[in-house]
Protein backbone atom coordinates (compact mmCIF):
# COMPACT_ATOMS: atom_id res chain seq x y z
CA UNK A 1 0.00 0.00 0.00
CA UNK A 2 1.31 3.36 -0.72
CA UNK A 3 2.06 5.54 2.23
CA UNK A 4 1.22 9.68 1.85
CA UNK A 5 4.53 11.57 2.72
CA UNK A 6 3.64 14.65 4.33
CA UNK A 7 6.38 16.94 3.89
CA UNK A 8 8.20 15.43 0.47
CA UNK A 9 10.34 18.76 -0.19
CA UNK A 10 12.01 18.72 3.47
CA UNK A 11 10.27 21.96 4.51
CA UNK A 12 6.91 22.54 5.71
CA UNK A 13 6.65 26.23 3.74
CA UNK A 14 7.96 24.53 0.61
CA UNK A 15 6.03 21.95 0.18
CA UNK A 16 2.81 24.06 1.00
CA UNK A 17 3.83 26.03 -1.98
CA UNK A 18 3.96 23.07 -4.10
CA UNK A 19 1.08 21.83 -3.16
CA UNK A 20 -0.55 24.85 -4.32
CA UNK A 21 0.44 24.99 -7.89
CA UNK A 22 -1.78 22.82 -9.00
CA UNK A 23 -4.38 25.41 -7.53
CA UNK A 24 -2.89 28.77 -8.67
CA UNK A 25 -2.12 26.99 -12.42
CA UNK A 26 -5.86 26.14 -12.62
CA UNK A 27 -6.98 29.44 -11.42
CA UNK A 28 -4.30 31.32 -13.70
CA UNK A 29 -5.52 29.71 -16.97
CA UNK A 30 -9.07 30.21 -16.12
CA UNK A 31 -8.74 33.50 -14.95
CA UNK A 32 -5.93 35.25 -16.55
CA UNK A 33 -5.76 33.54 -20.04
CA UNK A 34 -9.39 32.61 -20.01
CA UNK A 35 -8.52 29.48 -21.23
CA UNK A 36 -11.65 27.56 -21.50
CA UNK A 37 -12.28 25.64 -18.83
CA UNK A 38 -12.38 22.08 -19.91
CA UNK A 39 -8.62 22.57 -21.38
CA UNK A 40 -7.78 24.39 -17.98
CA UNK A 41 -8.87 21.01 -16.11
CA UNK A 42 -7.39 19.04 -18.18
CA UNK A 43 -3.74 20.91 -18.08
CA UNK A 44 -4.13 20.91 -14.46
CA UNK A 45 -5.09 17.55 -14.32
CA UNK A 46 -1.49 16.46 -16.21
CA UNK A 47 0.34 19.07 -13.73
CA UNK A 48 -1.25 17.50 -10.70
CA UNK A 49 -0.65 13.70 -11.90
CA UNK A 50 3.11 14.87 -13.03
CA UNK A 51 3.59 16.45 -9.23
CA UNK A 52 2.11 13.49 -7.10
CA UNK A 53 4.62 10.71 -8.90
CA UNK A 54 7.20 13.33 -8.62
CA UNK A 55 7.51 15.04 -5.53
CA UNK A 56 4.87 13.00 -3.49
CA UNK A 57 6.36 9.75 -5.08
CA UNK A 58 2.90 8.40 -5.47
CA UNK A 59 3.26 5.15 -7.82
CA UNK A 60 1.70 6.09 -11.17
CA UNK A 61 -0.28 3.15 -11.76
CA UNK A 62 -2.07 3.94 -8.54
CA UNK A 63 -2.48 7.22 -9.68
CA UNK A 64 -3.66 6.42 -12.95
CA UNK A 65 -6.34 4.65 -11.34
CA UNK A 66 -7.66 6.96 -8.51
CA UNK A 67 -7.57 10.03 -11.84
CA UNK A 68 -9.77 7.20 -13.29
CA UNK A 69 -12.02 6.87 -10.37
CA UNK A 70 -12.48 10.50 -9.91
CA UNK A 71 -13.17 10.77 -13.86
CA UNK A 72 -15.82 8.10 -13.52
CA UNK A 73 -17.21 9.59 -10.55
CA UNK A 74 -17.77 13.39 -12.14
CA UNK A 75 -19.66 11.32 -15.34
CA UNK A 76 -21.72 9.37 -12.94
CA UNK A 77 -21.94 11.81 -9.76
CA UNK A 78 -22.11 14.95 -11.71
CA UNK A 79 -22.39 14.82 -15.38
CA UNK A 80 -25.42 12.37 -15.67
CA UNK A 81 -27.77 14.73 -13.32
CA UNK A 82 -26.40 18.11 -15.14
CA UNK A 83 -27.38 16.78 -18.89
CA UNK A 84 -30.63 15.17 -17.63
CA UNK A 85 -31.64 18.45 -15.75
CA UNK A 86 -30.66 20.39 -19.12
CA UNK A 87 -32.26 18.03 -21.18
CA UNK A 88 -35.62 18.88 -19.27
CA UNK A 89 -35.48 22.42 -19.34
CA UNK A 90 -34.66 22.59 -22.96
CA UNK A 91 -37.82 20.31 -23.32
CA UNK A 92 -39.64 22.79 -21.68
CA UNK A 93 -38.05 25.36 -23.70
CA UNK A 94 -38.41 24.10 -27.46
CA UNK A 95 -42.43 22.78 -26.45
CA UNK A 96 -43.66 26.34 -25.47
CA UNK A 97 -43.99 25.21 -22.05
CA UNK A 98 -41.60 27.32 -20.27
CA UNK A 99 -42.66 30.28 -22.49
CA UNK A 100 -46.05 29.63 -21.05
CA UNK A 101 -45.10 29.87 -17.32
CA UNK A 102 -43.16 32.94 -17.62
CA UNK A 103 -45.77 35.01 -19.19
CA UNK A 104 -47.77 33.60 -16.91
CA UNK A 105 -45.43 34.96 -14.08
CA UNK A 106 -45.68 38.10 -15.72
CA UNK A 107 -49.40 38.32 -15.30
CA UNK A 108 -49.16 37.60 -11.78
CA UNK A 109 -46.71 40.47 -10.87
CA UNK A 110 -47.96 44.46 -10.76
CA UNK A 111 -46.51 47.91 -11.62
CA UNK A 112 -44.34 47.92 -8.68
CA UNK A 113 -40.56 47.01 -9.28
CA UNK A 114 -39.95 45.48 -5.82
CA UNK A 115 -42.80 42.85 -6.21
CA UNK A 116 -41.52 41.96 -10.22
CA UNK A 117 -37.72 41.63 -8.48
CA UNK A 118 -39.22 39.31 -5.87
CA UNK A 119 -41.23 37.09 -8.51
CA UNK A 120 -38.54 37.24 -10.88
CA UNK A 121 -35.01 37.16 -9.70
CA UNK A 122 -35.49 35.51 -6.31
CA UNK A 123 -37.88 32.86 -6.98
CA UNK A 124 -37.74 32.84 -10.78
CA UNK A 125 -34.14 32.48 -10.45
CA UNK A 126 -34.31 29.95 -7.61
CA UNK A 127 -36.41 27.54 -10.03
CA UNK A 128 -33.83 28.32 -13.09
CA UNK A 129 -30.81 27.56 -10.59
CA UNK A 130 -32.38 24.41 -9.15
CA UNK A 131 -32.99 23.00 -12.55
CA UNK A 132 -30.24 23.75 -14.91
CA UNK A 133 -27.57 26.60 -13.21
CA UNK A 134 -24.31 27.37 -15.06
CA UNK A 135 -25.09 30.91 -15.09
CA UNK A 136 -28.65 30.15 -17.37
CA UNK A 137 -30.61 31.96 -14.53
CA UNK A 138 -28.66 35.90 -15.43
CA UNK A 139 -29.69 35.15 -18.82
CA UNK A 140 -33.16 34.38 -18.34
CA UNK A 141 -33.79 36.57 -15.50
CA UNK A 142 -32.06 40.13 -16.56
CA UNK A 143 -33.67 40.47 -20.03
CA UNK A 144 -37.04 40.54 -18.19
CA UNK A 145 -36.41 43.23 -15.79
CA UNK A 146 -34.68 44.85 -18.25
CA UNK A 147 -38.20 45.03 -20.61
CA UNK A 148 -39.76 46.53 -17.14
CA UNK A 149 -37.69 49.28 -16.90
CA UNK A 150 -34.23 48.65 -15.00
CA UNK A 151 -31.50 49.72 -16.27
CA UNK A 152 -29.48 46.94 -18.30
CA UNK A 153 -26.33 46.70 -16.37
CA UNK A 154 -28.34 47.20 -12.70
CA UNK A 155 -30.84 44.28 -14.05
CA UNK A 156 -27.58 42.12 -13.95
CA UNK A 157 -26.85 42.65 -10.36
CA UNK A 158 -30.23 42.15 -9.39
CA UNK A 159 -30.17 39.20 -10.81
CA UNK A 160 -26.74 37.67 -9.63
CA UNK A 161 -27.49 39.12 -6.13
CA UNK A 162 -30.17 36.90 -6.07
CA UNK A 163 -29.08 34.15 -7.94
CA UNK A 164 -26.70 33.64 -4.62
CA UNK A 165 -28.44 31.26 -1.82
CA UNK A 166 -29.43 29.08 -4.57
CA UNK A 167 -26.59 28.03 -6.33
CA UNK A 168 -25.56 25.27 -3.88
CA UNK A 169 -28.39 23.29 -4.79
CA UNK A 170 -28.11 24.29 -8.31
CA UNK A 171 -28.33 22.21 -11.35
CA UNK A 172 -30.57 19.50 -9.22
CA UNK A 173 -27.92 19.23 -6.37
CA UNK A 174 -24.41 18.68 -8.29
CA UNK A 175 -22.64 20.81 -6.03
CA UNK A 176 -23.10 19.12 -3.21
CA UNK A 177 -23.17 15.47 -4.61
CA UNK A 178 -19.65 16.33 -6.00
CA UNK A 179 -18.41 17.35 -2.52
CA UNK A 180 -20.17 14.46 -1.09
CA UNK A 181 -17.64 12.29 -3.38
CA UNK A 182 -14.93 14.12 -2.67
CA UNK A 183 -14.86 14.31 1.17
CA UNK A 184 -16.58 11.26 1.34
CA UNK A 185 -18.96 12.48 4.14
CA UNK A 186 -22.67 10.70 3.87
CA UNK A 187 -24.73 13.09 1.05
CA UNK A 188 -28.20 13.44 3.08
CA UNK A 189 -25.86 14.88 6.57
CA UNK A 190 -23.82 17.37 3.82
CA UNK A 191 -27.21 18.16 2.17
CA UNK A 192 -28.64 19.29 5.64
CA UNK A 193 -26.02 20.81 6.78
CA UNK A 194 -25.73 23.62 3.71
CA UNK A 195 -29.06 23.60 4.38
CA UNK A 196 -28.93 24.81 7.53
CA UNK A 197 -26.61 27.50 6.61
CA UNK A 198 -28.32 28.57 3.08
CA UNK A 199 -31.65 28.84 5.42
CA UNK A 200 -29.47 31.89 7.24
CA UNK A 201 -27.79 33.35 4.44
CA UNK A 202 -31.06 33.98 2.20
CA UNK A 203 -32.51 35.80 4.58
CA UNK A 204 -30.48 38.80 3.59
CA UNK A 205 -30.60 39.14 0.16
CA UNK A 206 -34.31 40.13 -0.68
CA UNK A 207 -33.79 43.15 1.65
CA UNK A 208 -30.52 43.70 -0.55
CA UNK A 209 -32.49 43.17 -3.87
CA UNK A 210 -35.37 45.62 -2.46
CA UNK A 211 -32.61 48.43 -1.63
CA UNK A 212 -31.13 47.91 -4.87
CA UNK A 213 -34.03 48.37 -7.43
CA UNK A 214 -36.20 51.22 -5.19
CA UNK A 215 -33.64 52.59 -2.95
CA UNK A 216 -34.46 53.79 0.93
CA UNK A 217 -38.04 54.89 -0.06
CA UNK A 218 -38.88 51.18 -0.92
CA UNK A 219 -38.08 49.84 2.68
CA UNK A 220 -41.31 52.02 4.02
CA UNK A 221 -43.82 49.80 2.62
CA UNK A 222 -41.60 46.74 0.33
CA UNK A 223 -40.80 44.92 3.75
CA UNK A 224 -43.46 42.53 3.94
CA UNK A 225 -42.04 41.59 0.04
CA UNK A 226 -38.44 40.81 1.91
CA UNK A 227 -39.96 39.01 4.94
CA UNK A 228 -42.32 36.65 2.97
CA UNK A 229 -39.59 36.16 -0.07
CA UNK A 230 -37.06 35.29 2.29
CA UNK A 231 -38.89 32.93 4.56
CA UNK A 232 -41.13 31.57 1.54
CA UNK A 233 -38.09 29.99 0.41
CA UNK A 234 -36.52 28.87 3.33
CA UNK A 235 -39.66 27.04 4.23
CA UNK A 236 -39.70 25.48 0.96
CA UNK A 237 -35.71 24.83 0.43
CA UNK A 238 -34.46 23.61 4.52
CA UNK A 239 -36.75 20.53 5.12
CA UNK A 240 -36.18 19.41 1.58
CA UNK A 241 -32.74 19.95 2.06
CA UNK A 242 -32.09 18.18 5.79
CA UNK A 243 -35.04 14.93 5.50
CA UNK A 244 -35.12 14.10 1.80
CA UNK A 245 -31.38 15.64 0.13
CA UNK A 246 -30.01 17.83 -2.39
CA UNK A 247 -31.68 17.47 -5.74
CA UNK A 248 -34.24 19.03 -4.97
CA UNK A 249 -34.35 22.53 -2.28
CA UNK A 250 -34.25 25.05 -4.93
CA UNK A 251 -37.26 23.98 -7.10
CA UNK A 252 -39.37 23.56 -3.66
CA UNK A 253 -37.81 26.92 -1.93
CA UNK A 254 -38.92 28.61 -5.43
CA UNK A 255 -42.62 26.74 -5.76
CA UNK A 256 -42.88 27.75 -1.69
CA UNK A 257 -42.07 30.84 -2.44
CA UNK A 258 -43.72 31.75 -5.82
CA UNK A 259 -46.75 31.02 -3.31
CA UNK A 260 -46.22 32.85 -0.31
CA UNK A 261 -45.61 35.97 -2.39
CA UNK A 262 -49.16 35.52 -4.72
CA UNK A 263 -50.98 34.54 -1.13
CA UNK A 264 -49.43 38.14 0.13
CA UNK A 265 -50.19 40.04 -2.83
CA UNK A 266 -53.92 38.52 -2.50
CA UNK A 267 -54.22 40.35 0.58
CA UNK A 268 -51.89 43.07 0.64
CA UNK A 269 -50.41 45.14 -1.63
CA UNK A 270 -47.69 48.72 -1.34
CA UNK A 271 -49.66 51.61 -0.76
CA UNK A 272 -47.41 53.47 -3.00
CA UNK A 273 -46.57 52.08 -6.36
CA UNK A 274 -42.68 52.06 -7.48
CA UNK A 275 -40.96 51.80 -10.42
CA UNK A 276 -36.94 51.42 -10.78
CA UNK A 277 -35.26 54.45 -8.01
CA UNK A 278 -38.27 54.44 -5.83
CA UNK A 279 -40.57 56.37 -8.75
CA UNK A 280 -43.98 56.51 -8.25
CA UNK A 281 -45.54 54.32 -11.08
CA UNK A 282 -47.94 56.71 -12.89
CA UNK A 283 -51.73 55.57 -13.14
CA UNK A 284 -51.28 54.73 -16.85
CA UNK A 285 -48.70 52.59 -16.56
CA UNK A 286 -50.46 51.02 -13.85
CA UNK A 287 -53.17 50.11 -15.38
CA UNK A 288 -51.24 49.20 -19.19
CA UNK A 289 -49.05 46.76 -16.55
CA UNK A 290 -52.76 45.16 -15.01
CA UNK A 291 -53.75 45.13 -19.12
CA UNK A 292 -51.26 42.40 -19.37
CA UNK A 293 -52.59 38.77 -21.23
CA UNK A 294 -53.66 36.22 -18.70
CA UNK A 295 -53.12 32.10 -19.69
CA UNK A 296 -56.06 30.20 -20.28
CA UNK A 297 -56.14 27.49 -17.02
CA UNK A 298 -55.16 24.95 -19.12
CA UNK A 299 -52.24 26.31 -19.84
CA UNK A 300 -51.20 27.47 -16.59
CA UNK A 301 -51.97 23.78 -15.12
CA UNK A 302 -49.41 22.43 -17.74
CA UNK A 303 -46.81 25.09 -17.42
CA UNK A 304 -47.02 23.77 -13.90
CA UNK A 305 -47.10 20.22 -14.54
CA UNK A 306 -43.73 19.51 -15.33
CA UNK A 307 -42.24 20.60 -11.70
CA UNK A 308 -44.40 19.01 -10.24
CA UNK A 309 -43.52 15.65 -12.16
CA UNK A 310 -40.15 15.93 -11.20
CA UNK A 311 -40.52 16.83 -7.57
CA UNK A 312 -42.64 13.71 -7.06
CA UNK A 313 -40.84 11.56 -9.13
CA UNK A 314 -37.48 12.81 -7.84
CA UNK A 315 -38.77 12.54 -3.71
CA UNK A 316 -40.25 8.97 -4.46
CA UNK A 317 -36.73 7.85 -6.10
CA UNK A 318 -34.44 9.20 -3.71
CA UNK A 319 -35.80 9.88 -0.29
CA UNK A 320 -34.77 7.96 2.46
CA UNK A 321 -37.76 5.69 2.09
CA UNK A 322 -36.50 4.16 -1.07
CA UNK A 323 -34.20 1.42 -1.96
CA UNK A 324 -33.45 2.45 -5.19
CA UNK A 325 -30.29 4.46 -4.67
CA UNK A 326 -28.74 2.28 -2.56
CA UNK A 327 -28.62 -0.73 -5.50
CA UNK A 328 -24.67 -0.79 -6.13
CA UNK A 329 -23.50 -3.60 -8.16
CA UNK A 330 -20.07 -2.84 -8.03
CA UNK A 331 -17.19 -0.48 -6.49
CA UNK A 332 -13.79 -0.03 -7.51
CA UNK A 333 -11.69 1.35 -4.87
CA UNK A 334 -7.49 2.09 -3.81
CA UNK A 335 -6.34 2.92 -0.65
CA UNK A 336 -3.16 4.75 0.48
CA UNK A 337 -2.44 4.93 3.98
CA UNK A 338 -2.83 8.87 5.54
CA UNK A 339 -0.13 10.85 6.08
CA UNK A 340 -2.08 13.31 8.52
CA UNK A 341 -4.28 10.92 10.61
CA UNK A 342 -2.19 7.89 11.81
CA UNK A 343 -3.40 4.33 11.15
CA UNK A 344 -6.31 5.88 8.75
CA UNK A 345 -6.93 5.47 5.19
CA UNK A 346 -7.93 7.60 2.37
CA UNK A 347 -9.81 5.85 -0.57
CA UNK A 348 -10.03 7.03 -4.29
CA UNK A 349 -13.51 5.05 -4.88
CA UNK A 350 -15.79 4.96 -7.92
CA UNK A 351 -19.46 3.43 -6.56
CA UNK A 352 -21.85 2.63 -9.21
CA UNK A 353 -25.37 2.66 -8.54
CA UNK A 354 -27.66 2.36 -11.13
CA UNK A 355 -30.32 3.92 -9.53
CA UNK A 356 -29.31 7.42 -8.75
CA UNK A 357 -30.72 10.68 -9.37
CA UNK A 358 -30.00 11.16 -12.14
CA UNK A 359 -31.39 7.92 -13.74
CA UNK A 360 -34.43 9.52 -11.34
CA UNK A 361 -34.16 12.75 -13.59
CA UNK A 362 -34.35 10.83 -16.64
CA UNK A 363 -37.40 8.63 -15.13
CA UNK A 364 -39.06 12.56 -14.81
CA UNK A 365 -38.13 13.81 -18.11
CA UNK A 366 -39.67 10.69 -20.07
CA UNK A 367 -42.66 11.11 -18.27
CA UNK A 368 -42.99 14.66 -18.55
CA UNK A 369 -41.99 14.67 -22.57
CA UNK A 370 -44.79 11.70 -22.53
CA UNK A 371 -47.29 14.11 -21.06
CA UNK A 372 -46.16 17.16 -23.39
CA UNK A 373 -46.10 14.97 -26.55
CA UNK A 374 -42.44 15.73 -27.55
CA UNK A 375 -42.03 14.90 -31.52
CA UNK A 376 -39.53 13.83 -33.20
CA UNK A 377 -38.46 17.11 -34.39
CA UNK A 378 -38.57 18.48 -30.86
CA UNK A 379 -36.63 15.91 -29.14
CA UNK A 380 -33.66 16.43 -32.09
CA UNK A 381 -33.62 20.23 -31.45
CA UNK A 382 -33.36 19.27 -27.44
CA UNK A 383 -30.68 16.90 -27.77
CA UNK A 384 -28.61 19.62 -30.24
CA UNK A 385 -29.03 22.32 -28.02
CA UNK A 386 -27.96 20.09 -24.76
CA UNK A 387 -24.97 18.65 -26.87
CA UNK A 388 -24.14 22.64 -27.67
CA UNK A 389 -24.87 24.07 -24.12
CA UNK A 390 -23.20 21.02 -22.12
CA UNK A 391 -20.48 19.05 -23.99
CA UNK A 392 -17.82 21.77 -22.25
CA UNK A 393 -19.12 21.21 -18.92
CA UNK A 394 -19.47 17.76 -19.19
CA UNK A 395 -15.36 17.64 -20.01
CA UNK A 396 -14.95 20.01 -16.60
CA UNK A 397 -16.79 17.15 -14.76
CA UNK A 398 -14.57 14.19 -15.90
CA UNK A 399 -11.12 16.03 -15.45
CA UNK A 400 -11.56 18.24 -12.16
CA UNK A 401 -12.91 15.29 -10.44
CA UNK A 402 -10.18 13.15 -11.68
CA UNK A 403 -7.82 15.77 -10.91
CA UNK A 404 -9.27 16.36 -7.36
CA UNK A 405 -9.23 12.33 -6.71
CA UNK A 406 -5.15 12.68 -7.44
CA UNK A 407 -4.61 15.49 -5.38
CA UNK A 408 -6.14 14.07 -2.35
CA UNK A 409 -4.93 10.01 -2.84
CA UNK A 410 -1.64 11.45 -3.60
CA UNK A 411 -0.93 13.01 -0.25
CA UNK A 412 -1.18 16.92 -1.44
CA UNK A 413 -4.19 17.46 -0.01
CA UNK A 414 -3.01 16.43 3.65
CA UNK A 415 0.17 18.78 2.85
CA UNK A 416 -1.56 21.46 1.98
CA UNK A 417 -4.35 21.03 4.80
CA UNK A 418 -1.47 20.32 7.80
CA UNK A 419 0.20 23.80 6.37
CA UNK A 420 -3.05 25.76 6.83
CA UNK A 421 -4.19 24.25 10.10
CA UNK A 422 -1.35 26.25 11.37
CA UNK A 423 -3.62 29.04 11.62
CA UNK A 424 -5.72 27.17 14.52
CA UNK A 425 -9.63 28.31 15.42
CA UNK A 426 -8.78 31.34 13.01
CA UNK A 427 -9.22 28.93 10.00
CA UNK A 428 -12.86 29.54 10.49
CA UNK A 429 -12.86 32.92 8.67
CA UNK A 430 -10.45 31.63 6.35
CA UNK A 431 -12.78 28.56 4.92
CA UNK A 432 -15.96 30.89 3.09
CA UNK A 433 -13.07 33.32 1.55
CA UNK A 434 -11.23 30.12 0.11
CA UNK A 435 -14.57 28.41 -1.57
CA UNK A 436 -15.41 32.55 -3.00
CA UNK A 437 -12.00 32.60 -4.39
CA UNK A 438 -12.09 29.36 -6.00
CA UNK A 439 -15.35 29.93 -7.52
CA UNK A 440 -14.67 33.25 -8.33
CA UNK A 441 -11.86 32.20 -10.44
CA UNK A 442 -12.93 28.84 -11.73
CA UNK A 443 -16.89 29.98 -12.30
CA UNK A 444 -17.98 26.54 -10.87
CA UNK A 445 -19.52 25.49 -7.59
CA UNK A 446 -19.08 22.07 -8.05
CA UNK A 447 -15.68 22.47 -9.60
CA UNK A 448 -14.80 24.66 -6.33
CA UNK A 449 -16.33 21.86 -4.34
CA UNK A 450 -14.15 19.04 -6.10
CA UNK A 451 -10.71 21.19 -5.93
CA UNK A 452 -11.13 21.89 -2.34
CA UNK A 453 -13.57 19.85 -0.51
CA UNK A 454 -11.44 17.20 0.45
CA UNK A 455 -8.66 19.76 1.95
CA UNK A 456 -10.99 21.86 4.05
CA UNK A 457 -12.35 18.63 5.76
CA UNK A 458 -8.37 17.40 6.71
CA UNK A 459 -8.13 20.66 7.93
CA UNK A 460 -11.20 20.38 9.75
CA UNK A 461 -9.94 16.94 11.07
CA UNK A 462 -6.28 18.17 12.21
CA UNK A 463 -7.87 21.42 13.81
CA UNK A 464 -10.88 18.80 15.73
CA UNK A 465 -13.80 20.82 13.92
CA UNK A 466 -17.22 19.41 13.34
CA UNK A 467 -16.84 17.43 10.66
CA UNK A 468 -19.52 19.11 8.45
CA UNK A 469 -18.58 22.41 8.91
CA UNK A 470 -15.41 23.73 6.98
CA UNK A 471 -16.59 21.31 3.17
CA UNK A 472 -19.93 23.02 4.33
CA UNK A 473 -18.28 26.97 4.42
CA UNK A 474 -16.39 25.67 1.54
CA UNK A 475 -19.49 25.25 -0.20
CA UNK A 476 -21.65 28.22 0.48
CA UNK A 477 -18.57 30.49 0.33
CA UNK A 478 -18.38 30.03 -3.29
CA UNK A 479 -22.22 30.30 -4.28
CA UNK A 480 -22.00 34.07 -3.17
CA UNK A 481 -18.79 34.16 -5.33
CA UNK A 482 -20.88 33.53 -8.08
CA UNK A 483 -21.44 37.07 -8.74
CA UNK A 484 -17.99 37.91 -9.93
CA UNK A 485 -17.17 34.82 -11.57
CA UNK A 486 -16.38 35.46 -15.29
CA UNK A 487 -17.39 32.16 -16.84
CA UNK A 488 -20.86 32.86 -15.03
CA UNK A 489 -20.93 36.40 -15.87
CA UNK A 490 -19.98 35.42 -19.67
CA UNK A 491 -23.17 33.35 -19.76
CA UNK A 492 -25.16 35.86 -17.98
CA UNK A 493 -24.86 38.74 -20.06
CA UNK A 494 -25.21 36.83 -22.87
CA UNK A 495 -28.69 38.37 -23.75
CA UNK A 496 -27.53 41.95 -23.04
CA UNK A 497 -25.58 44.24 -24.51
CA UNK A 498 -23.20 43.49 -22.07
CA UNK A 499 -21.84 40.37 -24.18
CA UNK A 500 -18.22 40.15 -23.49
CA UNK A 501 -17.74 43.02 -20.97
CA UNK A 502 -17.69 40.94 -18.25
CA UNK A 503 -15.88 43.07 -16.39
CA UNK A 504 -18.23 45.58 -16.01
CA UNK A 505 -20.46 43.77 -14.74
CA UNK A 506 -18.04 42.09 -12.34
CA UNK A 507 -16.91 45.33 -10.71
CA UNK A 508 -20.84 46.42 -10.59
CA UNK A 509 -21.26 42.97 -8.28
CA UNK A 510 -18.33 43.14 -6.17
CA UNK A 511 -19.30 45.94 -2.90
CA UNK A 512 -22.41 43.56 -2.79
CA UNK A 513 -20.76 40.14 -2.93
CA UNK A 514 -17.83 41.16 -0.25
CA UNK A 515 -21.15 42.23 1.90
CA UNK A 516 -22.66 38.98 1.32
CA UNK A 517 -19.40 37.10 2.11
CA UNK A 518 -18.39 39.03 5.52
CA UNK A 519 -22.24 38.08 6.74
CA UNK A 520 -21.29 34.15 5.77
CA UNK A 521 -18.45 34.39 7.55
CA UNK A 522 -20.49 35.75 10.80
CA UNK A 523 -22.93 33.06 10.14
CA UNK A 524 -20.04 30.43 10.05
CA UNK A 525 -18.53 31.62 13.17
CA UNK A 526 -22.47 31.17 14.79
CA UNK A 527 -22.48 27.46 13.66
CA UNK A 528 -18.56 27.21 15.05
CA UNK A 529 -19.22 28.53 18.83
CA UNK A 530 -22.73 27.78 19.50
CA UNK A 531 -24.35 24.83 17.16
CA UNK A 532 -21.72 22.39 16.71
CA UNK A 533 -23.47 20.01 16.77
CA UNK A 534 -25.56 20.92 13.79
CA UNK A 535 -22.22 19.50 11.89
CA UNK A 536 -21.59 16.96 13.10
CA UNK A 537 -23.02 13.79 11.27
CA UNK A 538 -25.02 11.51 13.51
Amino acid sequence: MFHQVLNPAGNLALTWLVALVPVVVLLVLLAVFRVSAWLSTLIGSIITLLLAVWVWQMPFGDGVRAYLYGSATGIWAVDWITVWGVILFNTLVVTGVFEKFRRWLVAQGTADVRVQTMLFAWAFGALLEGLVGFGYPWAFVAPILISLGIPDLDAIRVAAIANNAPVSYGALGAPIIGLAAVTGLPLLQLSGSVGHVVALLAILPPWILIYLVSGKKGFRDGWPLAIVGSLGYIAGQYPVAVYLGPYLPDVSGAIVCFAALLILLKFWRPKTVLGYGGVPVTQADQERFGSAERLPQRDVFMAWLPFFVLLVIVVLWTGPWSVLPKYVPFKLSIEAASSIAEGKKVAAAFTWGPFSGGTAIMASWIVVALLLRLNGTQFAEVIKKTWHQMWGACLVGIFIFGLAFVFNFSGMAGSLAFGFSKLGAWFIVVAPILGWIGVALSGSNTSTNAMFGAFQAAVGRLLGFPPLLLPTLNSVGAEVGKPVAPQTASVGVSTSRFVRNEGAVIRHNMAWTLILLAYLILIGVLFYLFFPRIMAPD
